[in-house]
């Protein structure tokens, strides 16, 4: 069970009562009168073969309050999206698949591409930008929830928890981030939060001193959470990078466009356990590797938005700052196991360390190699202005996808 303490500069939403899903979503039920909600769900196809997406769909199946559910398919070919729009036919709610790999939408990149409004990289940033775009023209749902599909410890009760604060009409909250303890099976994971992100935001506080920025992001207990959820106005004109760093990329987005005071993060569950990437030691194109990379770019570019000067000097300071803080935090995560009897690999917990402060690096040379890098996907209300008609376009694509092989 959570605590009731308030850190950082945004509001948190603690479990405290272990409160029933029934009592929650009976509440959901009433909001959704005035409040449509939908769910979006970026997966690739590969993952309706895993071991978590039966269970998501049958969790799924038993959510009375949302109006509609798209699916982002990725990796998909002809036969794979037919058999994903069969795999998705016991959910109950009003659901679409988007076949992001089939021609009627490759057209729309086609369209997109003549004016640069595309997303350069195939990946869950392209996906999402689309399934947005897919709610916003639309024009059903006033309450968005997204989260992955790959959650092997997935109960519907994520959901209601989720969703709740934008959901509420009582509440101000545009914004919604997801949090949890990443403990399973007798271990700490969440690798990349734990030694990257904090001890990096913490170690450029250092360098740089207070900064609003930061405090806001240090401010979150599980930046990384594929989990959110928002009020649809969020999806105008947010711009998410089609990277590794779309989890960071939409929290600085929000921090760019709303006030602390409208953004909170919430509670929804006690174990939480996913996937897990390889840390690719060897090849910082793949798994944790890349992924720290990333990450550590869209820091870098936020920042440098912000007016904050980086440079080499700047970057070899971070490197070995970060890389005592972070030692220090192996440290208290392998007191924090044996307390709880768990366990903690200490040494490959130092080994990502490693890796991570000289991927730290990596990102900073390419950073101030790539002055012009523009590697945010366009908001949807840019690409509605340049192409007005697209958004009737994009509909009716998917719809013919159905018609055509449902």
């Amino acid at each position: 069970m959570g605590d009731f303490h308030q850190d950082g500069v945004i509001t948190t939403l603690h479990n405290l009562s272990d409160r029933p899903v029934e009592a929650l979503e009976a509440e959901l039920v009433q909001f959704a009168k005035t409040r449509p909600m939908a769910l979006i769900l970026p997966c690739l196809y590969s993952e309706l073969e895993g071991p978590a997406m039966d269970n998501i769909v049958a969790e799924l199946a038993r959510v009375p309050y949302l109006t509609q559910i798209v699916i982002g398919l990725d990796r998909a070919d002809e036969s794979q999206y037919k058999k994903a729009l069969e795999f998705f036919k016991v959910l109950p709610q009003e659901h679409v698949v988007l076949w992001n790999d089939g021609p009627r939408l490759k057209a729309l990149d086609g369209e997109l591409s003549k004016l640069g409004l595309e997303p350069k990289q195939m990946g869950k940033g392209r996906n999402v930008w689309y399934c947005m775009g897919y709610l916003l023209n639309q024009g059903k749902a006033e309450a968005i929830a997204l989260h992955d599909c790959d959650i092997v410890t997935y109960s519907r009760d994520m959901l209601a928890r989720l969703i709740y604060p934008v959901a509420n009409p009582a509440f101000s909250y545009e914004f919604c981030k997801g949090y949890y303890a990443r403990v399973a099976n007798g271990t700490i994971n969440g690798r990349v939060c734990r030694l990257l992100v904090t001890p990096l935001l913490r170690a450029l506080k250092k360098i740089i001193g207070m900064h609003d920025y930061l405090e806001y992001m240090d401010s979150y207990r599980y930046p990384l959470a594929g989990e959110f959820s928002m009020r649809v106005d969020v999806l105008q004109g947010i711009r998410i990078p089609s990277d590794w760093g779309l989890e960071i990329g939409v929290l600085s987005e929000t921090y760019r466009n709303y006030s602390n005071n409208h953004l909170c993060q919430v509670d929804i569950a006690d174990i939480y356990d996913h996937k897990h990437q390889d840390v690719s030691y060897d090849d910082e194109t793949g798994g944790l590797s890349r992924m720290s990379i990333d990450i550590s770019k869209a820091i870098f570019r936020k920042l440098a938005t912000t007016g904050v000067v980086l440079s080499l000097e700047t970057f070899r300071t971070l490197k070995a700052t970060y890389y005592r803080m972070a030692l220090d935090m192996v440290d208290s995560y392998h007191s924090d196991a044996m307390i709880n009897g768990l366990t903690l690999d200490i040494h490959n917990e130092e080994k990502a360390v490693e890796l991570f402060a000289e991927n730290i690096m990596k990102a900073g040379h390419y950073f101030l190699e790539n002055p012009q890098e523009t590697p945010f996907i366009p908001s949807w209300t840019r690409v509605n202005s340049a192409l007005p008609e697209l958004g009737d376009n994009f509909v009716a694509a998917v719809e013919q996808d159905l018609k055509q092989y449902q």
